[in-house]
């Protein structure tokens, strides 16, 4: 699994802005918003397009234009939705699924109770929304069930992630696909924080992104 940590002063400025704790609700979203636009433009620098021929004004010249299927966006219930429209502003003609996983209080692992996506995704390129990249149990079963339906490119977007996070979800992968599988995942990240602490929040981090976003209702 490839990692890109997106180096830029805006995305850095952005970032510091969201982790400060007296940044409201309404500011959160809309720099949230922003940043991920940012870090999208960076996802998808390997989007599937073919060439066409096009009449300007003045001329026949070849360009490009995406491919069919077109991408999927998928954003993690709840808190991905405030990343949505920032991805989407991107890719338009993106087709969007929703997925809601929480973890079972009895097994401890991730169970889907919201899922409104293909059954087939043979040869789609995903783009999953995931602010918080923290203990690694969601985004791994995620990818998880879109690499089974036939996906063969993943990239989970996330604002933050912590190295415990992403050591879990690799290994969660080779666990569960195999080392021989030939989906192409990634994720795509505007930092990597120092650590986890004992309740499973990043450090320095900037909080619960769910509750920044809506309230903690």
């Amino acid at each position: 699994m490839e990692t890109l940590i997106v180096d830029h002063p805006l995305v850095a400025h952005k970032l510091t802005t969201l982790r400060d704790v007296r940044t409201d609700s309404p500011t959160f979203r809309r720099l949230t918003d922003e940043l991920v636009t940012l870090l999208a433009y960076e996802a998808t620098r390997d989007v599937r397009v073919a060439e066409v021929t096009v009449e300007t004004p003045v001329a026949t010249t070849t360009g490009a234009q995406l491919t069919r299927p077109t991408p999927l966006v998928i954003p993690i219930l709840r808190a991905g939705l405030g990343m949505l429209d920032g991805m989407t502003r991107l890719l338009p003609t993106a087709e969007v699924g929703f997925l809601g996983m929480a973890r079972d209080e009895e097994t401890l692992q991730p169970a889907t109770y919201a899922d409104r996506l293909p059954q087939d995704l043979s040869g789609r390129q995903c783009y999953v929304l995931d602010p918080m990249l923290a203990t690694g149990g969601t985004l791994a079963a995620s990818m998880k069930l879109l690499v089974d339906r036939g996906a063969d490119h993943v990239t989970a977007i996330c604002l933050l992630a912590a190295p415990e996070g992403l050591k879990a979800v690799e290994r969660k992968l080779v666990e569960s696909l195999g080392r021989e599988h030939r989906a192409q995942l990634r994720v795509v990240t505007a930092a990597v924080d120092e650590r986890l602490n004992e309740h499973g929040f990043i450090i320095p981090g900037l909080g619960d992104a769910g509750d920044r976003l809506y309230g903690s209702v």
